[in-house]
């Protein structure tokens, strides 16, 4: 804690100039120097004020399962880490290093969907409509800070162990931009609660929030469902008493995840690198290693949805190693029956919307 505090004491300055930076960006778009522009499809941007790890796939996965069965839908993502450049439609076949591994999960799990990658969202919008004129909704991936886009709907996610009342600007903290940069939010979600969140201390931090007026504030979790085969997602993985797990992952924060996985299994080990890393034959050798280590006679390794999209590129090593890899679902949650109610604001919002 101390030297995480000195740390923290020795890059404020610096944190102080990134803060000058991104607030004078923001004060020109307050005073209309720099203007965000509107579009005549609805816009949802699905966003936070920090760097990761606050569940944006997820919850860009739940509005598509909530809205795909009545509308086109796209989804835009910058596509991070990926080795192409410009506007791509994402197809199934293409592979994480062509468009970034969320994208890929989009375009994968949700066939329907038109999933896109661009850098310039403003000029993306037009080119999405343009190549598919009956789109309904274009889904944002992380695109808060974006605001060349003005949203129609902008919803802000924060993580429940560390609120952005409570995180330092970039890089003494994790934060993009100053704390009250959320008084953009339409809607806060506060994700990755304690599946048993009571509501005292729901209450206790919408108090340390402070919503404006026009904001709404809703919780979520994690549903974890049975983890399914890597190599065939047919046969799922049954989490019983006594299972010994290794867990390989490249995202922003596992402290959620693995609460869960020490929840349902005997022992946990963690196999952790940077968020979005492009794991290597070398990072397979050691995968192989590791589980070999495991000493419980029920093994399994474990991994995101997506990390699955970037160890596809391994899978032929997977196979032939026999390498029990079973990937864990996730989808989004509301506490306190609050779920019909957050479905309804998005409906309100979609109903209302005018060209």
């Amino acid at each position: 804690m101390v030297q995480s505090n000195l740390a923290k004491l020795l890059l404020a300055p610096v944190s102080l100039l990134y803060g000058a930076g991104v607030g004078f960006r923001n004060w020109a778009y307050r005073r209309g120097i720099l203007r965000g522009i509107s579009f005549s499809v609805p816009v949802i941007c699905v966003g936070n004020l920090s760097v990761g790890g606050a569940g944006k796939t997820p919850h860009i996965e739940y509005l598509i399962r909530l809205l795909d069965p009545y509308l086109q839908i796209a989804t835009l993502s910058r596509g991070y880490r990926r080795k192409t450049r410009g506007f791509l439609v994402v197809d199934p076949g293409m592979t994480v290093e062509e468009v970034g591994d969320e994208p890929l999960q989009y375009a994968r799990k949700f066939p329907d969907v038109m999933v896109t990658v661009a850098e310039e969202r403003a000029f993306a919008i037009p080119e999405i409509v343009g190549r598919r004129p009956d789109t309904q909704l274009v889904l944002l991936d992380d695109a808060f800070q974006h605001r060349a886009v003005k949203p129609g709907l902008n919803l802000l996610l924060t993580q429940y162990e560390l609120p952005f009342t409570r995180d330092y600007l970039l890089p003494s903290g994790r934060l993009r931009e100053w704390r009250s940069g959320y008084e953009r939010a339409d809607v806060i979600v506060v994700s990755k609660c304690p599946p048993d969140l009571d509501r005292a201390a729901a209450d206790a931090l919408i108090e340390e929030i402070e919503p404006y007026d026009h904001q709404r504030i809703f919780f979520s979790y994690y549903d974890y469902a049975a983890p399914y085969y890597f190599l065939d997602g047919r046969y799922r993985l049954r989490m019983e008493e006594g299972i010994d797990v290794l867990l390989i992952s490249a995202i922003a924060n596992t402290d959620y995840l693995l609460q869960h996985l020490r929840s349902v299994a005997r022992t946990v080990r963690s196999l952790e690198y940077a968020d979005h890393h492009y794991f290597t034959g070398s990072d397979m050798g050691n995968l192989k290693r590791r589980y070999d280590e495991l000493e419980g006679r029920h093994r399994a390794i474990i991994t995101t949805e997506k990390d699955a999209t970037r160890l596809e590129i391994h899978r032929d090593f997977i196979a032939r190693e026999n390498l029990p890899v079973f990937v864990l679902p996730t989808e989004v949650k509301f506490h306190f029956g609050e779920g019909d109610t957050f479905n309804g604001l998005i409906r309100d919002y979609l109903i209302a919307f005018e060209a």
